[in-house]
């Protein structure tokens, strides 16, 4: 009679002896995958915080650069004003220095024409002036010629 005891005995054992290694066999490898999620989890979040330092630093970053950029906006409209009032300024200026420019340029035309006219009655003079001094020039011949 076959020993069925001792071979289920055995068998069990086989089993037993199988699903102890199987055991220990996962619980390492649970063990190793715990050990290695954790290690990924200790890394993402040293990264998480390393990403949410530079955040917070771009944050500040774009406040400095935002606050900047008002700063420039402001001085650069008042610049632009300022520069809207000389240019209304200096086109004032501009329009009397040119009525200037243009009551002398017609003084200038005037006292041309003056003086062409003061010429024109010097030469008339200089020529009755001539007429005379060569009228005299005869009556003295004659006067001359007489005596």
């Amino acid at each position: 009679k076959p020993d069925l005891t001792a071979a289920l005995r055995d068998i069990r054992s086989q089993y037993e002896a199988m699903a102890a290694s199987n055991v220990q066999e996962t619980e390492e490898w649970y063990k190793s995958k715990f050990a290695d999620l954790t290690d990924a989890a200790a890394r993402h979040a040293e990264a998480l915080r390393v990403a949410k330092q530079e955040a917070n630093e771009y944050r500040r970053q774009l406040q400095a650069l935002t606050c900047d950029l008002e700063a420039l906006r402001g001085s650069n409209e008042s610049l632009e004003r300022q520069l809207r009032e000389l240019e209304e300024r200096y086109a004032l200026e501009t329009g009397g220095y040119q009525d200037t420019v243009v009551r002398l340029e017609e003084d200038i035309r005037s006292l041309k024409e003056e003086m062409a006219q003061h010429l024109q009655d010097y030469q008339d003079l200089l020529n009755v002036k001539l007429a005379l001094d060569i009228e005299i020039a005869t009556y003295r011949k004659l006067l001359e010629g007489e005596e």
